[in-house]
């Protein structure tokens, strides 16, 4: 198992865990599931996740795969909460405190967990 995921495929996991990540918290807040309403809350990590993954090329140039915790899942997650908070302030949108704690705690448990699932299984499986 020495093929690397397509980078699509790695953008694509991202894309879909801010998004789930936004569904739990509007879920969590019994705010309506309308899509509008998830395309509010999402838009600004979507843009930080944009703006991770062009820092993360721009820094590296194909030298650091998309799909390792360091230093693309950092500079990834790090953009999602730093760009996204800061889009949610010029879209006025809220950022207490408590939030930007649960936010960064959540995402980075999903942009960097699933790397370390993947840099494990993969380890493990040249391994064998």
């Amino acid at each position: 198992m020495n093929k690397r995921p397509p980078v699509l495929a790695v953008l694509a996991v991202d894309i879909v865990l801010v998004v789930v990540f936004c569904a739990i918290g509007r879920r969590s807040h019994d705010e309506a599931n309308a899509l509008t309403g998830l395309a509010t809350t999402a838009w600004p990590f979507l843009g930080g996740l944009a703006a991770g993954w062009l820092a993360n090329e721009a820094l590296y140039r194909n030298k650091s795969l998309p799909a390792s915790v360091v230093p693309a899942g950092v500079i990834i997650w790090l953009s999602t909460v730093v760009v996204g908070m800061t889009l949610r302030v010029i879209g006025g949108q809220g950022t207490a405190f408590s939030f930007i704690i649960v936010a960064t705690s959540v995402l980075a448990a999903f942009l960097l967990g699933w790397r370390a699932i993947y840099a494990a299984v993969r380890k493990r499986s040249a391994a064998a």
